[in-house]
């Protein structure tokens, strides 16, 4: 009976080891939303001090912000396509609003040039949401065919090596592709000319998306020739408008 408990009890131990990090990581997904819910919040109070078009434009890039930080947090806590596709629907949604008001204050063929501007960045943000939830955007589910050795001729020992090489090259490319929006992000803020832009960030396997709407075609090629010169990037698609 002792040894059934001992059973038992060394079950119950492992399987609540195991949900352990699950649990760590929805309470972190939970905090980031919350957070970005917090902040938009706060934003969105901040924006009574306009009026009119102005405010428009306040409260959506306010909401903007909103789906962006939700799309980061997605992208640590639910790396899935399906959450990624979701979330980048969101962000381009929320970017198509945005986009619409600021064309508010404009006039004629001015004001038509400026919504269809928008409508396009919308279309193809969403084709390359669409995409990645079609392909898998989990780039630890899916890595590069060249990244894996072929473990199978091996004798027991070496393929055991072999497959922790090919885990360990999959666990690299996944935390390389955060490292690189990071050191991207990083890299726009230094920058005095992009630093106050609304760029947004993604990386896929070292394929970089930027989106987004910035002022003049001279900073959409800045950010693209910025983000080409960060280490691991193998591409750049850049989906930046000129608002």
């Amino acid at each position: 009976m002792n040894k059934m408990i001992a059973l038992m009890l060394a079950a119950s131990a492992s399987a609540l080891l195991a949900a352990a990090p699950a649990y760590a990581q929805d309470a972190s997904y939970k905090s980031l939303t919350d957070k970005a819910t917090a902040d938009y919040k706060q934003a969105k109070v901040a924006c009574d001090a306009h009026s009119g078009n102005a405010k428009k434009v306040c409260v959506e890039e306010a909401k903007v912000a909103r789906a962006k930080a939700e799309s980061d947090a997605v992208a640590q806590y639910r790396n899935t396509p399906r959450e990624l596709g979701k979330a980048r629907k969101d962000v381009a949604n929320a970017e198509y609003d945005m986009a619409k008001a600021k064309c508010g204050d404009r006039t004629g063929t001015d004001k038509t040039t400026c919504m269809n501007d928008a409508k396009a960045a919308k279309t193809a943000a969403l084709a390359d949401a669409n995409t990645g939830a079609r392909a898998g955007t989990n780039v630890a589910q899916n890595p590069p065919a060249t990244m894996k050795e072929n473990c199978d001729a091996m004798d027991a020992t070496a393929k055991a090596a072999c497959m922790t090489r090919n885990a360990a090259s999959s666990t690299k490319v996944a935390v390389e592709d955060s490292v690189i929006t990071t050191k991207i992000k990083a890299d726009l803020v230094k920058d005095n000319d992009l630093k106050a832009l609304d760029v947004h960030v993604e990386t896929v396997n070292g394929v970089v998306m930027l989106s987004g709407f910035v002022p003049s075609q001279a900073q959409v090629k800045k950010a693209a020739d910025l983000a080409r010169g960060v280490e691991g990037v193998t591409d750049v698609k850049n989906g930046l408008k000129v608002k």
